[in-house]
């Protein structure tokens, strides 16, 4: 699911930074989470597609770009987007 990740938001947004990471561990025994993890992720993203949004139209950018991720296997996902130079 990592890998997944990466490559969508690679590809949609061109980044010039990207960092997934896996946080299921941390939720073990809550809701949503499941053995082998891969349910709870950290998104950091930098990237000229976000220059002029709003914190929340950023977000939404993301949430649609993986919304069938987010309906099938992942629980929940924390994004901070962020445009070059903030």
């Amino acid at each position: 699911m990592s890998d997944t990740l990466r490559d969508k938001l690679s590809t949609a947004f061109a980044p010039s930074e990207l960092v997934v990471t896996d946080d299921s561990a941390r939720h073990e025994g809550h809701s949503g989470h499941r053995h082998g993890g891969e349910t709870h992720f950290l998104v950091k993203i930098v990237s000229p597609v976000f220059a002029g949004l709003s914190r929340v139209e950023r977000q939404r950018r993301v949430y649609d770009l993986l919304a069938e991720e987010l309906r099938t296997q992942i629980h929940a996902l924390q994004i901070e987007a962020k445009a070059p130079g903030e």
